[in-house]
């Protein structure tokens, strides 16, 4: 997954990069083209490329984790009915290895908090709890790992868009300063750097908004699993515990 993750952020990154150089080569070169892609690439260069490109960096990484996080958490995913019925069919025939053998082969959290109880099955029930719990913790962790990087970005977008408001209107200060007059068109090229900065960290920031909150719809729903599953392992050892110890 570490792998994948890397080769997500810096394919993304050199996607970015590439589009970023092309725009500017094109508009360099005034080529006057149609369609949304080229209209967005005009955006970009006319509302300041070195703010744009500030923006992009953090919103294409932003994005980069967010697939990642997207991955990962639905491959967590599993079926907890068809887990905990194979589990009890092997522990009701006193099965300890091939409840195992069930769990160490099943993907996601919620089998492996199962495994590390059934690693201790023959200690006290109070053992095993605190093993599944402080192990609950660890891949509960796991499943957080990198969300505090969306809300930075989507923090920080923002405000670059904001700073660039402020560069654009200091750019239109100073062309009124030098040319003595106060006319439109005088400013107008300092104000489209405004809005179109602070339009393009909005913009950024939202869709980096949707992303997080639909990782952390799928978090709450994964760690609910989670305690729920928890509690029915718990059944599960007792059960075995009354019928095969003494």
């Amino acid at each position: 997954m570490r792998n994948l993750f890397s080769k997500v952020i810096l394919g993304v990154i050199a996607l970015g990069t590439s589009t970023v150089a092309f725009a500017q080569d094109a508009a360099a070169a005034g080529a006057v083209e149609g369609g949304l892609h080229h209209e967005l690439k005009r955006l970009f260069i006319e509302g300041s490329a070195t703010f744009n490109s500030l923006i992009s960096i953090p919103f294409i990484i932003g994005l980069a984790i967010c697939l990642e996080r997207v991955i990962y958490l639905n491959l967590a995913e599993v079926n907890t009915n068809k887990l905990f019925k194979s589990i009890e069919e092997a522990l009701d025939k006193g099965d300890v290895e091939g409840a195992k053998a069930v769990a160490r082969d099943t993907k996601g959290p919620i089998a492996s908090i199962v495994y590390q109880g059934l690693m201790r099955i023959d200690q006290s029930v109070d053992t095993v709890e605190r093993s599944i719990t402080s192990y609950g913790a660890v891949q509960s962790g796991l499943l957080e790992k990198n969300l505090s990087w969306i809300t930075l970005f989507i923090s920080i977008l923002p405000s670059i868009g904001f700073i660039g408001t402020v560069v654009g209107m200091i750019m239109a200060f100073d062309k009124i300063q030098i040319v003595g007059d106060i006319s439109p068109t005088v400013v107008a090229g300092g104000m489209k750097v405004a809005l179109i900065t602070t339009i393009a960290g909005l913009i950024t920031a939202i869709i980096l908004q949707l992303f997080y909150n639909y990782l952390l719809s799928k978090l709450e729903a994964i760690v609910n699993k989670m305690e729920d599953s928890t509690i029915t392992f718990m059944d599960l050892v007792v059960k075995y515990n009354l019928k095969y110890k003494k």
